[in-house]
């Protein structure tokens, strides 16, 4: 009854902070405003309103939210280096390069690109110790940068832009970070892996408009969306176009778009069903001869994947080197995304460019395209990291920042519980983390399991001492992921254990039970020993009750054994889970490593 009584005040607050806030925006803003305010004055913050899903890649240390917390410039966010933000960036302490003289010969054309913003409009992150971030000063610097060469810039994205998001996006169905992307006039962008979290309906609703039960109607996106590496699985056919042309000063670049291959392992099937995502490779070469014969010659990739290099270019690693080395050398630039890193570096002739993550870094690429041939024949790339000293934020974007902070304040702000101590999900060298025992716990206790297991890239942010908010585990637990109940043998426990070491390393967080490991052990026999409460062995033919959540359930990160399970039951949110866990613990409380998970010290 409580929850219920406190989504009416939501709505309520909402409807007033929205009407009165709006008076600033154009026309179009104040009617998408509006129509927001007339479907959240029904909306029930439940399951069904944000389920999307999470991913734990090579990067499952490196892919978590920013803790939202109330400080006197609003809602900003902290951050650790696990995740997903990268604070210490050599090329900031650089001497920026004087830029080599145009040649008059050449069209000259500026691209401004990000990537992995992930709906973090509103989150203040630092890097070497200075504040960095937000969308209206990454708002500023397009603008001031895009005003060295108004008529010859595009802006485009590479995927990632919704999804794991924090509750000034995802609460509302990530809607306010499409209208951001809109009003900054984006003019190209391509999917990542998150923007299939909620399936293939509601993404193209955000790209091509629709109406959603909780928000109402959207208009969508007002640029095009790219990607030629996700079919339907029936037809065969795109589910977006591949490419798109797009002349700027008379000059025909494409844009070829792609997203990670192996989308459907860090999704949960719900999110890609009915589709197949084919080779990268293989789908960019296959339109190249399509652009040769209609006369193109700039070809640019946006690509969601992963690539990384020194500053000075050296040393370039990850998917993006193995895709530039495959495909066709008419492809001059492959933009990447997916990993959050640093990459400006030359393979095989084409431009790598990847910028950090969540709008705390941005490219800038100049090209000059030769008007006899059209192709591009110089190329060079400067990342930029949006420092918030020294500039102004973008007073039109802060506005709808306003907006939409007062539209999920309330709920944001309710205090569920105290901290007595720093509560970390970074893990240790054995695999376990404070967060990790807390949630697991949670979901246990929840579902009155024997054991529970938890991937951590589900775990996405730490909880600082002192009081909760409910904002605060949103960003720990973001995906509200269904817990599920299921039966599953010592052997199957065991061996989804092993599977903890596959292509890379995720190391399950886990409840009810310890377990010891060796690293020296071949893959899929490292498991030494698993111990129950009373410190006797787990029975490899006994039945035991876990908890997972329905990503897990699914067989994600590759933990297929879960597929296996049998008399699987659906319980509450893991969100929900948490929060209940959290608010009956005696305050304040703290939580701490208890050696669940041993490695052998040889």
């Amino acid at each position: 009854m409580m929850k219920w009584m406190y989504r009416v005040f939501l709505c309520s607050v909402t409807m007033i902070c929205l009407i009165g806030c709006a008076g600033n925006q154009e026309a179009t803003d104040q009617r998408d405003v509006n129509n927001n305010n007339h479907r959240l004055g029904q909306m029930s913050l439940d399951k069904n309103q944000v389920n999307v899903q999470q991913d734990d890649t090579t990067q499952n240390q490196n892919e978590n939210i920013s803790i939202l917390k109330q400080n006197a410039a609003g809602l900003e966010g902290s951050s650790e280096e696990y995740h997903g933000h990268i604070s210490n960036r050599p090329e900031t302490k650089q001497k920026k390069e004087k830029p080599p003289a145009a040649n008059n010969r050449y069209k000259q054309i500026q691209l401004l690109a990000i990537n992995d913003l992930h709906g973090q409009l509103n989150v203040t992150r630092r890097v070497g110790g200075k504040p960095a971030g937000r969308v209206d000063y990454l708002a500023a610097y397009l603008k001031q940068r895009q005003a060295e060469n108004e008529k010859n810039t595009l802006l485009i994205h590479t995927g990632d832009m919704v999804g794991a998001s924090p509750p000034v996006s995802a609460l509302l169905q990530d809607e306010p970070t499409i209208r951001i992307l809109n009003k900054l006039n984006f003019d190209i962008g391509t999917v990542g892996n998150h923007e299939f979290d909620e399936g293939r309906n509601e993404l193209q609703r955000l790209i091509q408009g629709g109406t959603h039960e909780q928000t109402g109607d959207f208009a969508g996106s007002e640029f095009p969306w790219v990607v030629a590496n996700v079919v339907d699985e029936n037809t065969g056919n795109p589910v977006l176009p591949p490419y798109k042309v797009i002349k700027v000063n008379g000059m025909p670049i494409a844009f070829i778009g792609v997203v990670y291959s192996e989308t459907p392992s860090i999704v949960v099937p719900s999110g890609v069903a009915g589709l197949k995502f084919t080779d990268e490779v293989e789908a960019i070469n296959r339109y190249i001869p399509e652009l040769k014969e209609q006369g193109v010659r700039s070809i640019i990739v946006l690509a969601h994947n992963p690539g990384s290099s020194s500053v000075n270019g050296d040393n370039p690693s990850g998917e993006l080197v193995d895709i530039a080395n495959g495909v066709d050398d008419e492809v001059d630039i492959i933009y990447g995304a997916h990993n959050h890193a640093y990459m400006n570096s030359m393979v095989d002739n084409k431009l790598l460019v990847q910028s950090y993550s969540y709008g705390t870094a941005f490219s800038d690429v100049d090209i000059e395209i030769d008007p006899k041939t059209k192709d591009i024949v110089t190329k060079r790339a400067e990342i930029i990291t949006t420092f918030q000293g020294g500039m102004e934020p973008d007073p039109e974007i802060s506005d709808l920042l306003t907006n939409y902070e007062a539209a999920v304040e309330p709920i944001v702000n309710r205090v569920v519980g105290s901290a007595a101590t720093h509560l970390t999900a970074l893990r240790n060298d054995n695999g376990e983390s404070v967060m990790g025992n807390l949630v697991a716990d949670a979901q246990r206790q929840a579902m009155k399991t024997d054991i529970a297991l938890m991937n951590p890239g589900g775990i996405r942010a730490d909880i600082d001492e002192g009081d909760i908010t409910w904002g605060e585990v949103y960003t720990v637990q973001p995906f509200n992921n269904d817990l599920v109940k299921m039966t599953m043998t010592g052997q199957q426990i065991r061996d989804v254990l092993n599977q903890q070491w596959g292509t890379n390393t995720t190391m399950l967080q886990i409840s009810g039970f310890t377990y010891t490991w060796d690293g020296r052990q071949p893959s899929g026999q490292r498991i030494v020993s698993i111990q129950l409460p009373d410190g006797s062995e787990m029975d490899s033919n006994q039945t035991y009750t876990v908890t997972a959540n329905s990503f897990l359930a699914g067989g994600g990160d590759g933990f297929t054994v879960f597929t296996k399970a049998q008399n699987k039951e659906i319980g509450p949110v893991d969100l929900d889970a948490l929060v209940d866990f959290i608010s009956n613990q005696p305050q304040p409380f703290s939580y701490s490593i208890d050696d669940r998970i041993q490695k052998v010290e040889y």
